[in-house]
């Protein structure tokens, strides 16, 4: 089981309770401006409710024997709901104990099937989208040490050896997507033992299925329902999340099937402050004002709750962030906490991750500084107090995030530290984005042609496919089978559709992105250090570039587009590099719209042509060393986007130049796009944005914001559905900022191809307001 299931006994009681409000006092000393807001979050009452009368008497003894006297009452409903052949998606808050809701149905089943005559009547896989996860459930099972129950972890550095015995003798299986993509599913006649006797499936985390990366998840789990069918399978699947706004509808289009929900929380949570805060600005070493960067106010808060023995971890965004606050932390507490502050990053092996739960369990770690609570596979609930280094891009992430300090009954203290962006500057200056609404709804489109169609290629590979695939894949499958034939990816066939090529169809698509991934090469040894996505690549990985990977930084000797390849050397220049671009737009097909008086918001399909140009070399100060040219080809993006239009005239009246509408275009573009994750699941790198003065397709101004995928991600139709609002919220953010004439808080963003030239801060606010005016009826 997770760390989330209710067993208080494995953690030592904290000696004094964490008081937040003596917390938030001396973490703001002197600077108050700093501390924008506090809510209190009420505690909540546990709500029990009795064993199932069906569950194994050996599973319980074991669960007792681990603390655990009665179980809550979601967990029941979702055992309950599995126990009786329902699909369920059990949608609860951080630390409610999920992982028993099913696992109480399937390692009851999986012991009262040891007796089949090849000892595995019923089996069941598990799917995280971590090894870390996997790993961690694994060791929680393995705890219980239950007669029968020959759980095993399988993904990609699991040794051949051990894969033959997992696919003789395991009959719980914890892997990840990627395996099943990539070695289940393609051979599955070496897993058929395993899938005939297939009873459950269980999709753990299924809240970070969304955009594209669902999309993927959603193909596979229909492909993993189709070759069990072939084995006679029909298993139960229950998938496992945070809060989302519909885990019901979320769950049920990642599935293609409709399922049980079961939301109400029965697990107790002390109550929670929870602060807004905002960096300080400071005179730099230029002499003109800047803001305090994220990572350092959270290192230095994480060092300040260390040294009042406040167990703290705090989430950075990235690797090298958790590196910088963990190191902050350090060398503010003058070396001597230095052993009891840790940084946590992927790629610990399992003895280690165990060592931090045994240091955080222990109080030997007061602090610790990590990615997502997703990467850690740690056991890190029931800590004091959360630091979180910026908006981690959904309020669902923020919640859970969040819900990672607080123990049994006791107050914890939430901080989230915005960066210097529009969204977290936004959002802490309006508490209500956080604490008046609900959490987002998951946009996910498993009929994305881009994503299904290489999978019906895989499909075809393990089974011919049929016109009763339909059943599956839904009623764009025989197109683009069509396609897949005209290309001579696929053969038509009397019996149905067959791959026809030489090599693996899996071997093309990577679950986490579109597209061939680009593989990184260490030119001197050949050795894969990792990839990115096809789509990023140009930007990213050209000739020239300086790219940070996994916390190591390297240089780019060459960009093989033909091999999918870029080679790197190992190495720090001292300097970053930063691509340039020029892009442009064609209109595919206009789906949707809303006549706003003089102006038209249009939803619908669009064409997106980018061509990286050069690249800039920069210096840590900004100084920039230089500009070099890049030979590199066009890239077009067929994908989905919202757009608006402006008659000339209109932005004339309200004081916009003609001249001056590119620069006000363009801060207003840059700043929609960093408002639009507050609307949609959706990071700010999933998305683009064009603008022009005037369009060819349109004849006027026109602002484009779209998916950052082809075929799109779901994320531009929930900007057009809440247009009104997500524009509104763009408006405040820009007229709300301190700046004068823009800045990385309102309309400058870091991955502008024009150097973020030609921008007018002032005259996007008037741009907005106009375009809100006529929104709201003129």
């Amino acid at each position: 089981m997770k760390a989330e299931d209710q067993r208080e006994s494995r953690r030592p009681v904290r000696r004094v309770p964490v008081d937040p409000a003596a917390l938030l006092t001396l973490l703001v000393g002197d600077q108050p401006g700093r501390l924008l807001h506090v809510h209190e979050v009420p505690a909540r009452r546990a709500r029990y409710a009795g064993w199932p009368t069906w569950a194994d008497p050996v599973l319980l003894a074991a669960l007792l024997g681990q603390g655990i006297e009665r179980p809550w009452s979601h967990q029941v409903a979702a055992a309950e709901a599995a126990h009786r052949g329902e699909h369920v998606a059990i949608s609860t808050g951080t630390a409610s104990g999920k992982s028993l809701g099913y696992l109480l149905p399937i390692l009851t089943d999986l012991m009262a099937a040891t007796h089949a005559p090849n000892g595995r009547g019923a089996t069941a896989l598990y799917l995280a989208p971590t090894k870390a996860l996997a790993a961690d459930q694994l060791a929680r099972i393995d705890a219980l040490a239950l007669p029968g129950a020959r759980a095993a972890t399988c993904d990609g550095d699991t040794s051949p050896d051990e894969r033959r015995w997992i696919r003789d003798h395991a009959n719980l299986v914890l892997t990840n997507p990627d395996l099943l993509h990539h070695s289940l599913l393609p051979g599955h006649e070496r897993w058929a033992p395993f899938l005939r006797a297939l009873r459950y499936v269980v999709v753990d985390e299924c809240h970070v299925y969304r955009g594209v990366f669902g999309a993927h998840l959603g193909a596979v789990l229909r492909r993993l329902r189709r070759v069990a069918a072939r084995y006679r399978a029909a298993p139960i699947f229950v998938f496992a999340s945070a809060t989302v706004a519909d885990p019901q509808e979320h769950a049920a289009r990642l599935l293609g099937m409709p399922l049980t929900a079961v939301t109400a929380d029965g697990s107790p949570r002390g109550a929670m402050t929870v602060a807004l805060w905002e960096p300080p600005v400071i005179e730099g070493p230029d002499g003109r004002p800047h803001r305090v960067s994220t990572l350092t106010e959270t290192g230095c808060l994480l060092a300040q709750c260390a040294a009042a023995d406040v167990q703290t971890v705090a989430f950075a965004r990235s690797r090298t962030g958790v590196e910088v606050v963990a190191r902050i932390a350090r060398d503010r507490s003058g070396g001597a906490l230095e052993g009891r502050i840790a940084a946590y990053r992927g790629g610990f092996l399992p003895e280690e991750r165990r060592q931090l739960e045994s240091g955080l369990r222990s109080g030997e770690l007061v602090a610790l500084a990590a990615t997502n609570a997703l990467e850690l596979g740690v056991d890190v609930s029931g800590l004091d107090a959360v630091l979180l280094a910026g908006w981690p891009g959904t309020l669902a992430s923020l919640w859970q995030q969040a819900g990672r300090a607080g123990r049994s009954g006791e107050r914890s203290l939430a901080v989230l530290v915005a960066d210097d962006d529009p969204l977290d500057t936004y959002v802490v200056h309006h508490p209500e984005a956080i604490f008046g609404r609900g959490v987002e709804a998951a946009v996910v489109d498993p009929d994305n042609p881009y994503v299904l169609g290489p999978h019906l290629a895989a499909a075809a590979a393990e089974l011919p496919v049929t016109p009763a695939d339909e059943e599956y894949f839904g009623a764009g499958m025989r197109p683009l089978l069509d396609r897949l034939v005209a290309g001579r990816v696929l053969r038509r066939r009397p019996g149905g559709w067959y791959w026809a090529r030489p090599d693996r169809p899996t071997e093309h698509v990577s679950l986490r992105g579109a597209g061939e991934p680009v593989r990184i090469v260490e030119a001197r040894t050949g050795r894969v250090v990792g990839t990115v996505d096809e789509a990023a690549a140009h930007a990213q990985v050209h000739t020239g570039a300086v790219h940070l990977h996994q916390g190591q930084t390297w240089v780019v000797t060459e960009l093989d587009l033909p091999e999918a390849a870029a080679f790197v050397v190992r190495g720090d220049p001292g300097w970053t590099t930063q691509a340039r671009s020029v892009s442009d737009f064609e209109i595919a097909a206009e789906l949707e719209h809303h006549d706003w008086g003089a102006l038209r918001c249009s939803f619908g399909r669009a064409r997106v042509h980018t061509r990286v140009t050069s690249f800039l070399r920069r210096l840590p100060s900004g100084e920039v060393l230089g500009e070099h040219p890049l030979d590199l080809p066009t890239r077009t993006l067929d994908t989905k986007g919202v757009w608006w239009t402006m008659p000339v005239a209109e932005l004339e009246a309200v004081g916009i130049p003609e001249l001056s509408i590119p620069g006000a275009a363009h801060a207003a573009e840059h700043a929609a796009i960093g408002m639009l994750p507050l609307f949609a699941t959706a990071d700010r790198w999933d998305i683009g944005g064009v603008s022009t003065d005037r369009h060819p397709d349109t004849g006027l101004p026109t602002i484009l914001v779209y998916d950052g995928h082809p075929g799109g991600a779901g994320f531009a139709e929930r900007g057009y559905r809440r247009a009104l609002e997500w524009l509104g919220a763009t408006r405040q953010a820009i007229a709300a900022c301190e700046c004068k004439t823009g800045c990385p808080s309102c309309i400058q963003s870091p991955k502008c191809g024009n150097g973020n030239e030609p921008l007018d801060k002032r005259l996007a606010v008037v741009l907005l307001d106009l375009t809100l005016r006529w929104a709201r009826g003129g």
